[in-house]
């Protein structure tokens, strides 16, 4: 019979944040397998630490958020937000699923031409799209999301160089009760901003005005905000009919979906209190539905959530690199993943787990990345199993922005691989190398030698 390690005794105060409504839990369960793949295996083949990534787990959630919103209005597409995680196999997953592409940069907007999105499905938001930019939106017929009059006047400008007639929807922003106001992109409802910007594209004629744009806010956890920005968009459609008969041919209610990760301070986990794809489809198709819209004339409804779609199919692995004592007491466990890769954790309480069954002691600690800067902390107290140097581990719902917001600071970026729907894991972008770095770079001559004594 096996020996079994020696546990110290230990009583602790526990200091790990407020209970919820089910207390503190005392030991998370261990994470073994994602997809039926071991990730002990996951990580002997492709390094430590490693991104994993579950199409299954996208395609299910894309059908599940579709089906909420087909099935309450009759006309419903989907945009997938480039800026949320846009790794080419993502892409695709929900490309193949139906969904456009939502780009926010010429560079996002070049990704989607090259992955073989048609132009007219490619939506281009952001405050920032040159002239250039431009010119190649409105030739591949794609729709132009415009953010401020600065970016009004150099496009009617612009179209009357050129044979095609740009497609044009505003960014409306508006109180929706939540706060702060997200009031930096698009025009203003309220002052009348937004009404102002319609009349001056209808008035000019040079530009096709095809759709109306929102984008509430990040991480909205009522739907009820989405309530009323569909009723304001729907205001100002049957006022577009009214004064000018002008028809919409859409309307984007833009992303912002919560998911099922907890914010910093809150009470109560995500997986609680974000609302449903269900809550949201419900609340945004009942004010279009409601609205003075004709039943006839029914503008598409487009959706740009990213959040809500891929963060359940993410997943950080790694392992432990150590362990010490902070000067109160308290342990502090250090992780070979820092901020520089898990960017969110600077505003998630991310759930992190063992990968193998472990110990039942728990006890109160810090888990720190392996950077040297004293913010790498991804998890500042959380009551946390005893694991030792080399015990792997998993952190769940990393899919949204982490693979976009990365940093190669002090340590490269690992490994990103994909589970497909069958359980075989494939690398759908390789690991940082010096090399690869390196390749970026030049060294003027007279910087290329030097002594050393």
């Amino acid at each position: 019979m096996e020996k079994l390690p020696f546990e110290r005794p230990l009583i602790q105060k526990i200091n790990a944040g407020m209970p919820s409504k089910s207390g503190i839990q005392a030991k998370p369960a261990p994470i073994t397998h994602i997809e039926n793949v071991p990730v002990v295996s996951l990580l002997k083949e492709f390094g430590s630490p490693l991104f994993v990534l579950s199409e299954a787990s996208m395609r299910k959630t894309f059908k599940e958020a579709y089906r909420a919103f087909s099935s309450r209005y009759p006309r419903v597409n989907f945009a997938w937000s480039y800026k949320t995680n846009y790794l080419n196999a993502v892409c695709n997953v929900f490309h193949q699923e139906g969904s456009w592409a939502e780009v926010v940069s010429g560079f996002e907007y070049d990704k989607a031409l090259a992955l073989g999105v048609k132009g007219e499905h490619i939506i281009f938001n952001g405050p920032h799209k040159s002239r250039e930019e431009l010119t190649k939106a409105t030739t591949n017929g794609s729709l132009i999301h415009i953010d401020h009059f600065d970016e009004l006047y150099e496009l009617i400008t612009l179209a009357e160089t050129l044979e095609q007639r740009p497609q044009v929807a505003i960014r409306v922003n508006m109180d929706t009760g939540i706060y702060p106001l997200w009031d930096r992109f698009g025009f203003n409802y309220e002052n009348g901003e937004a009404w102002d910007a319609l009349n001056r594209i209808l008035v000019n004629g040079k530009m096709d005005l095809v759709g109306l744009h929102t984008h509430i806010g990040t991480y909205i956890m009522t739907q009820d905000a989405y309530h009323m920005a569909a009723t304001k968009l729907a205001s100002l459609t049957t006022e577009l009919m009214r004064k000018h008969k002008h028809r919409i041919r859409y309307i984007d209610m833009g992303g912002g979906f919560a998911s099922k990760n907890t914010l910093k301070g809150a009470f109560y986990p995500g997986s609680d209190t974000a609302p449903s794809f269900d809550d949201f489809a419900e609340a945004i198709t009942s004010a279009l539905m409601k609205s003075e819209i004709s039943p006839d004339n029914l503008p598409l409804l487009i959706l740009e959530t990213g959040r809500a779609l891929i963060d359940d199919a993410g997943f950080l692995l790694g392992t432990v690199v150590a362990n010490k004592r902070l000067a109160d007491g308290r342990r502090a466990t250090i992780l070979d993943a820092g901020v520089n890769l898990l960017f969110t954790s600077f505003w998630y309480e991310h759930d992190i787990r063992p990968a193998l069954s472990v110990s039942d002691q728990t006890e109160d600690a810090t888990l720190y990345g392996p950077l040297c800067m004293n913010i790498d902390v991804l998890r500042g107290n959380v009551l946390f199993p005893l694991l030792k140097k080399g015990d792997p581990y998993v952190i769940k719902r990393v899919g949204a922005y982490n693979n976009t917001q990365w940093l190669q600071f002090i340590t490269l970026r690992p490994n990103v691989v994909m589970i497909d729907t069958k359980g075989k894991p494939h690398i759908i972008r390789n690991a940082e190398t010096l090399d690869s770095l390196n390749r970026h770079e030049q060294i003027p001559g007279h910087l290329e030698d030097f002594d050393q004594v």
